[in-house]
């Protein structure tokens, strides 16, 4: 797939050759001076430098050798951005025009089998990477198991079951993008050595689609890191490092500047969409966070589901375009499930604060989940009447005005006084860091057609009792 992979061997080291050490070691914090060289040695187009210090090998093939390709040429900007709101522009630069290339095949995957709830890496291996930076161990909890999905008795609860089993994110789906962070990992480790690459995002907390991109995180330090000039320095790097050495197997990578910049790409082999950040540790934290709450109850994930292709179809699920993000929306559903007269979800930060705190270390994080049981709730109410009872909460109940929805408190709790929190039209708390997750939806226009599509689909589902009414089933499901 990638320059450095071997095909027809798999992706990982057997278990003999596994080491019991991985987790003791901590990662190297690179210095301003270290981001320097690395720069250097890349302009240079002498890769082999950035890692002269440690040599790097997988399993017993030898050491990887380096290449260089030509330099690449700009491209203009999408045309579609020039009708973004002035706050959702990204600027673009360095992404490179490159022509159709035949790529190796990847290797087959195993046949795909149905679980209610996929680990973590479907697989007895673990990732054939630098020793230095440690692996998720594949641990019990993460083993596959059937979680019962709820019955459906009525109409409207058997189209949203019929919509959540047709497009559910797939064990396959899940090895595609895990074999991709693999080897992109080992990519970016020309770079900086023991970076770690983590999947995280709708691809692995539990919530993902057939058709949700890949969201990855590359940790160079446990730190934090200066978002606007470190983060972006670093995805520079590695941008350049995809426009020359791996044009071939990664298309259309574009290094985008935002609040928390990315560099955007599609993987030719498996056709999925990345987003690569840089050390935004709390999206590695809340991904366990939500995933724990995925598994929690068997009615959360066919309701989040539905929820999310509902907001996509009326144009609400756009931070970009200045609506809701679906990580909002994850919260929002969330949040209400925890404040019905008899709640279906509880706090379980409040329940568990050990094992969901910000202290913990990041290569511990996916312990998490492990200590937290299944919820016994004695709300029986059907998928049919919570997704109606969801927009009637929030078009109808909720108070937008003072009110802030906080998934970690359970409740909906007064609106804080600090400046972020000000003219925000919504304001949903991130349960880690208490950043509004929904700050960009900053127009009262996109404030008032979110507010109206929740009162609007409210009222056709309650009168009709049908999904079609405010989401065509047919075609949802076909865009997966």
């Amino acid at each position: 797939m990638f320059p450095n992979s071997i095909l027809g061997r798999p992706p990982f080291t057997p278990n003999h050759q596994q080491h019991n050490n991985f987790f003791a070691l901590s990662p190297t914090l690179y210095s301003h001076q270290q981001l320097i060289d690395a720069q250097f040695n890349f302009q240079n187009t002498d890769l082999s430098r950035a890692v002269s210090l440690q040599q790097l090998t997988y399993g017993n093939v030898s050491p990887i050798q380096t290449s260089t390709s030509p330099l690449f040429r700009g491209r203009k900007r999408l045309s579609d951005e020039k009708n973004l709101p002035l706050d959702g522009k990204r600027q673009r630069f360095h992404s490179p025009h490159q022509e159709p290339t035949i790529v190796n095949h990847i290797v087959p995957l195993s046949g795909e089998r149905r679980y209610s709830m996929p680990p973590l890496f479907h697989t007895h291996y673990v990732p054939d990477i630098v020793r230095c930076v440690p692996p998720f161990r594949e641990i019990p909890f993460l083993e596959p198991r059937e979680i019962t999905l709820p019955e459906a008795k009525d109409k409207l609860s058997q189209q949203i079951l019929e919509l959540f089993e047709a497009c559910q994110q797939q064990v396959s789906d899940l090895k595609k993008k895990e074999l991709c962070r693999t080897q992109l990992q080992r990519e970016i480790q020309l770079l900086f050595p023991q970076s770690r690459l983590f999947l995280v995002g709708s691809s692995l907390n539990g919530f993902g689609t057939r058709s949700s991109d890949g969201d990855l995180c590359l940790v160079v330090k446990e730190e934090p890191v200066n978002q606007k000039t470190e983060a972006r320095h670093i995805l520079t790097l590695v941008h350049k490092h995809f426009c020359t050495r791996l044009s071939g197997y990664i298309e259309r990578p574009q290094l985008i500047r935002a609040k928390v910049p990315i560099v955007k790409f599609r993987d030719k082999v498996s056709c999925v969409e990345f987003d690569l950040n840089v050390n935004n540790i709390v999206g590695i934290r809340n991904t366990f966070l939500l995933r724990t709450y995925a598994y929690l109850e068997n009615r959360v994930r066919p309701l989040v589901l539905v929820i999310k292709k509902w907001a996509s179809h009326h144009e609400i699920n756009d931070a970009s375009r200045g609506t809701l993000s679906s990580y909002s929306l994850v919260l929002m559903v969330l949040h209400y499930l925890q404040t019905l007269p008899e709640p279906i979800l509880p706090s379980i930060q409040k329940i568990y604060p050990e094992s969901f705190s910000p202290a913990i270390q990041l290569h511990l994080v996916h312990q998490a989940p492990c200590n937290v049981p299944p919820y016994l709730s004695k709300n029986e109410s059907n998928l049919g009447d919570l997704l109606l009872g969801f927009l009637k909460y929030y078009a109808t109940e909720f108070d937008w005005n003072s009110q802030m929805i906080s998934v970690r408190e359970a409740k909906a709790i007064p609106r804080p006084d600090g400046i972020e929190w000000r003219n925000k039209y919504i304001c949903v708390e991130e349960p880690f860091d208490g950043t509004n997750t929904a700050r960009a939806v900053h127009e009262k226009q996109k404030f008032d057609m979110i507010k109206d599509q929740f009162l609007k689909s409210w009222h056709r589902l309650k009168n009709k009792r049908d999904l079609n009414s405010i989401l065509p089933l047919r075609a949802a499901i076909l865009k997966r």
